[in-house]
């Protein structure tokens, strides 16, 4: 037969909660806090997840982060601008633009200088301008004229045969 003391060294921890006279719900917010954890091996490992756009928008895939893999359906209304040379969206981390000549191009969303956003394609210079302090890049990410002096990440860009769809990856 066990002690008194031998009991108590095996309550769990939401036992012993509930001995002291606290509810299913106010344990519930303890743990949902964080204030209390598990220490029970058997506990659910949860793994983060990205999320992914919804298909609807016209974008499937990973746009953030270093995992960065995506395309876009360019026959969704959301997206058919890009069809047109000159035009831009910003996707997830991603500056995508439809340059001179017909070509895609995608850049990191954020410009090397002070890490805004602000980042727009001009069609007559063929280039990306920092709104922000004036920075100006090549459309290959490369710095044309400062205040930045990094240049800018690009990223992979695969049309398809069509024309209809624009993957993405890092």
């Amino acid at each position: 037969m066990k002690t008194q003391s031998e009991e108590q060294a095996t309550l769990s921890r939401g036992d012993f909660m509930r001995s002291l006279g606290m509810s299913s719900a106010a344990l519930m917010a303890f743990y949902c806090m964080g204030t209390m954890t598990s220490c029970k091996s058997s506990d659910p490992v949860v793994t983060p997840t990205v999320p992914t756009p919804n298909p609807g928008t016209g974008v499937t895939g990973t746009t953030t982060g270093a995992a960065l893999d995506f395309t876009l359906d360019l026959t969704n209304s959301d997206l058919s601008t890009l069809k047109t040379e000159g035009n831009s969206k910003t996707i997830g981390d991603v500056f995508v633009v439809r340059v001179k000549g017909g070509s895609y191009v995608a850049l990191q969303k954020l410009c090397t200088h002070a890490q805004l956003e602000g980042l727009s394609y001009r069609l007559a210079n063929d280039d990306i301008k920092c709104s922000n302090h004036g920075s100006e890049f090549k459309t290959d990410g490369s710095v044309n004229k400062g205040p930045a002096t990094i240049a800018l990440k690009k990223y992979t860009t695969v049309l398809s045969t069509d024309g209809n769809k624009l993957q993405v990856k890092a």
